[in-house]
């Protein structure tokens, strides 16, 4: 049995990534695909309790701590539900991956992109998305989306302008940086309009069904 991929997708807050994660996952299986939707930080039982922890804007929760949760998190799901459904050739969509922790942490709190990379390689053994699809969105533009759903924020949803800026900037330069990994897809774009993309980005990777 081939193994299965693992799919991630990225993007700052508002760029649309639970819609196209979803969309993708009804249509790639409708294809005939198996295909799994997860996500992050959450997923399996111990890491949606660490998610109501670092979404909660009631905590303080410094930098490193934040990291460090973010990574723990990502450990257990690997280890419980990831890892074993790639084994088992089930693909494996991700709405967020270690790209959100170098992007947030490393270069949004300032912990620098090799600290945080380093202990995502550790708590993930390494793993590797086959391909990860960015959502590029105008900082401003994610916000205004955010504020549009009459939800209350979460704890990093009220950080301001230039965090988000950073992040988006942090998102180019790893897109930049590994091409063939990361495909960059207009966000600003009707649903329907950024979900064909998202499959013209996936192609190559998909077998026969």
């Amino acid at each position: 049995m081939a193994r299965g991929r693992l799919i991630t997708i990225e993007g700052i807050d508002g760029a649309g990534k639970t819609t196209l994660a979803e969309g993708l996952e009804r249509e790639l299986n409708a294809r005939g695909h198996d295909v799994r939707l997860l996500r992050e930080p959450g997923g399996v039982g111990a890491a949606e309790r660490v998610r109501e922890i670092v979404k909660d804007p009631r905590l303080r929760i410094g930098p490193r701590a934040e990291a460090l949760l973010y990574a723990a998190a990502r450990a257990q799901l690997v280890e419980e539900a990831v890892a074993p459904l790639l084994d088992s050739g089930v693909w494996v969509l991700l709405d967020r991956f270690v790209d959100s922790s170098l992007a947030y942490q490393g270069v949004g709190r300032e912990l620098g992109i090799e600290a945080v990379r380093a202990i995502n390689d550790f708590a993930t053994g390494g793993l590797r998305p086959d391909r990860t699809l960015l959502l590029r969105i105008d900082p401003a533009a994610g916000r205004a989306r955010l504020a549009g759903r009459g939800e209350a924020p979460d704890r990093l949803e009220l950080e301001d302008e230039v965090f988000f800026r950073a992040i988006a900037t942090a998102y180019d330069r790893l897109a930049e940086a590994e091409p063939e990994r990361i495909r960059v897809l207009d966000a600003h774009a009707e649903p329907g309009a950024v979900q064909a993309a998202a499959l013209d980005a996936l192609e190559d990777l998909l077998p026969a069904p």
